[in-house]
């Protein structure tokens, strides 16, 4: 499925988002493509605001839990940088990312930014 422009800048901020959800020794066992299946439903929401779907939700849940390791949450966190890389999105998409964890029940140590440095995360 091909992306528009500001189509691909949500995807990314919620990318982004979903950075801050990886919080847990081993190898990585999530991928990429997990982390997109899990956020896809959110991008709506980033786009245009309102309230959360439930699958949205349901995913940013669903993802808080499958990232138990250090290595996992590094793991999602990278794969959402890198996604996100060189790619420009607006102050209200970052907000709304920034809030929907809140908005969906799930309480993260850490501000959700593109910025946030992988190794740190914990």
């Amino acid at each position: 499925m091909a992306f528009s422009g500001v189509q691909k800048v949500v995807f990314l901020v919620v990318l982004s988002m979903a950075a801050a959800l990886s919080i847990g020794g081993a190898e990585a066992a999530l991928t990429c493509g997990q982390v997109v299946n899990k956020l896809m439903p959110c991008v709506s929401y980033v786009q245009n605001g309102g309230t959360p779907a439930a699958n949205c939700c349901g995913g940013i849940r669903a993802l808080y839990g499958m990232a138990q390791t250090t290595p996992d949450r590094q793991s999602v966190c990278n794969c959402l940088k890198q996604a996100i890389a060189g790619i420009p999105y607006t102050g209200a998409n970052a907000g709304l990312a920034a809030g929907l964890p809140g908005k969906c029940g799930v309480n993260i140590p850490y501000k959700i930014n593109p910025s946030t440095d992988c190794k740190s995360i914990k």
